[in-house]
C-alpha cells in the first residue's frame, strides 16, 4: 500500500468500509504508486497497449490514468455524462434515449473495476466458459460451442440498480446516477438454460454464482429458476455486432427484468451452487434493500435486508427536453418509455399542473417481453409561464410510481415519477 494513502485508508476503515472495498482501494492506490515510480509509458507498454492494432478497439488507443484507459475502448461516448473515469461510469440525458432500440453509442456504461485486457484487445483466443459445481457434466464451453446452440435475439431493458440515486433524500453514497443509466438494446445469444442443460445440472442446484474477468473480481448470482427462464441469455452480440469491450466482450449474462448487476459482464465461469451465493456483492448491504419500509436516513440491521432482484414500475420522459421553450396554444408532442421488471406496464398518466389533473398517454406494446413500452400524448398549454410535465406509470398489479422516493441506505431501485420542466412563451 502506498505510504501516502495510509491515513486515507484508515479513515475509510473507521467509517465501516467493507474489507473487499478496502482491498479495491489498495489495488488502485498501488497501481498509481507503480505508475508514478516507473512512468506511465513503460507500464502501459508492459501491458501491451501500444502494440494493440486499431482493429482491436472501438476507438483510438489513447491510454490515460492508471492503467489501460477508457479512451482505448471508445469511452466516453459522445454526449455522455461521465461520473467517473476509474472505474468508468457514464449515462445519457433522457432526451437522447428516445429510440425504441437504444444504439450502442447511447447505452450507459457501469463498471465496478477495470475492463479486462482480453476485452480491450477484442481477442477471444483461449477464452472459455466453465460451468461447474452442482452439475453431472462439468464443461468448458468455447465461443464455437456457444454459437452452435440455438441463437435468440431479444430487446431487453438493462438498468443499473442505482439509476435515480441522485433523487434520494437524504443523499446516499455511490455513483450519483440521474435518470439515464437505463437502455433497451437488442441482444443476441444463447439461452442460459441450454448451457446448463448441456452441463446436466443436478437436483441440488439452488443458485448460480457468476464470475467474469474483471479486476477486482465482481461476482453475483441468480436463482436457478430465473436462470432456466427462456428469456435469460448468455449474450454474444449487441445490436447485431460482437459485444463491445465496455459491455462485456466476449460474453455476458442478460437477466431480463432484474437489476443490471445480475448481468455479469466478461463472463467466464458459472458455479452452480446448492445454496444462495454469498459473495461480497451478495452480502451485507450490497445490492440489498430493506425488507420493510424504513424512515429516510435509517440504517436497518443486515438481517432486515433482502437481495434486490427485479425492477419496479418506472417511466422516462424523452421529449420534450428539460428546460425546452414551447409556444402557448401550439400542440406539443410528449413521449417516452415505461417498464416494470417482471410485470407488465398497464398505463402511463401525464400531468402538467403538478399532479392535479392527469391524462392517459397512448401506450405502445413492447417488441417482446422485457423490452420497454413506448408512450406518447399531445399537450397544449393555454398561457405562458413555467410548467412541469410529470409522467407516472402503473403496472398490471396496480403498483404506481411514487411521488416521493422511498428511501434505502444504498439508493437502489429509484422509481420516483419523472418531472421535466419547460417554459411556455406567449
Amino acid at each position: 500500500m502506498p505510504e501516502s494513502n495510509g491515513p486515507k485508508r484508515d479513515l475509510l476503515a473507521e467509517k465501516g468500509v467493507r474489507a473487499d472495498e478496502l482491498a479495491h482501494f489498495d489495488r488502485i492506490t498501488s497501481r498509481r504508486h507503480f505508475l508514478a515510480t516507473v512512468g506511465k509509458g513503460a507500464a502501459l507498454a508492459g501491458l501491451g497497449v501500444f502494440g494493440a492494432s486499431p482493429s482491436c478497439s472501438e476507438g483510438p488507443v489513447q491510454p490515460e490514468g492508471d492503467g489501460v484507459g477508457a479512451a482505448a475502448v471508445g469511452l466516453p461516448k459522445p454526449d455522455m455524462i461521465v461520473h467517473s473515469q476509474h472505474p468508468f461510469n457514464g449515462e445519457f440525458p433522457p432526451h437522447l434515449l428516445a429510440a425504441d432500440v437504444t444504439p450502442t453509442a447511447r447505452h450507459f456504461v457501469r463498471n465496478n473495476g477495470s475492463i479486462p485486457e482480453r476485452a480491450m484487445r477484442r481477442d477471444a483466443q483461449g477464452w472459455s466458459l466453465t460451468v461447474d459445481g452442482e452439475v453431472h457434466n462439468q464443461r468448458a464451453f468455447s465461443l464455437d460451442d456457444l454459437h452452435s446452440l440455438p441463437q435468440v435475439t431479444l430487446q431487453v431493458v438493462l438498468e443499473c440498480a442505482g439509476n435515480g440515486r441522485s433523487a434520494f433524500a437524504p443523499t446516499v453514497g455511490g455513483t450519483q446516477w440521474i435518470r439515464g443509466a437505463v437502455a433497451c438494446s437488442e441482444w443476441t445469444g444463447v439461452r442460459l438454460r441450454d448451457v446448463l442443460q448441456a452441463a446436466e445440472v443436478t437436483e441440488k442446484a439452488v443458485y448460480l454464482a457468476n464470475y467474469g474477468e474483471d479486476d477486482p473480481p465482481f461476482s453475483r448470482g441468480i436463482p436457478i429458476e430465473k436462470a432456466m427462464d427462456e428469456h435469460t441469455l448468455i449474450a454474444l452480440k449487441m445490436n447485431g455486432e460482437p459485444l463491445p469491450a465496455a459491455h462485456g466482450f466476449p460474453a455476458r449474462l442478460l437477466v431480463p427484468g432484474w437489476i443490471g448487476s445480475s448481468m455479469q459482464k466478461w463472463l467466464n465461469r458459472i458455479w452452480v451452487r446448492d445454496t444462495v451465493h454469498d459473495s461480497a456483492q451478495m452480502s451485507g448491504y450490497s445490492y440489498r434493500v430493506p425488507s420493510y419500509p424504513i424512515a429516510p436516513g435509517d440504517q436497518p440491521p443486515e438481517a432486515g435486508m433482502a437481495i434486490a432482484t427485479s425492477w419496479v414500475v418506472k417511466s422516462l420522459i424523452t421529449a420534450p427536453q428539460a428546460n425546452a421553450t414551447v409556444q402557448a396554444g401550439v400542440p406539443l408532442s410528449a413521449s417516452g418509455h415505461a417498464w416494470a421488471g417482471e410485470r407488465r406496464v398497464a398505463k402511463v398518466l401525464i400531468s402538467t399542473d403538478l399532479g392535479i389533473h392527469w391524462q392517459e398517454a397512448e401506450l405502445i406494446p413492447p417488441a417482446n417481453k422485457y423490452a420497454w413500452y413506448s408512450w406518447s400524448t399531445e399537450l397544449t398549454f393555454a398561457s405562458k409561464g413555467y410548467y412541469e410535465i410529470w409522467a407516472r406509470a402503473f403496472d398490471n398489479a396496480g403498483n404506481a410510481q411514487p411521488f416521493r422516493q422511498p428511501w434505502n441506505p444504498k439508493g437502489y431501485l429509484g422509481n420516483v415519477i419523472h418531472r421535466v420542466p419547460i417554459v411556455v412563451s406567449a
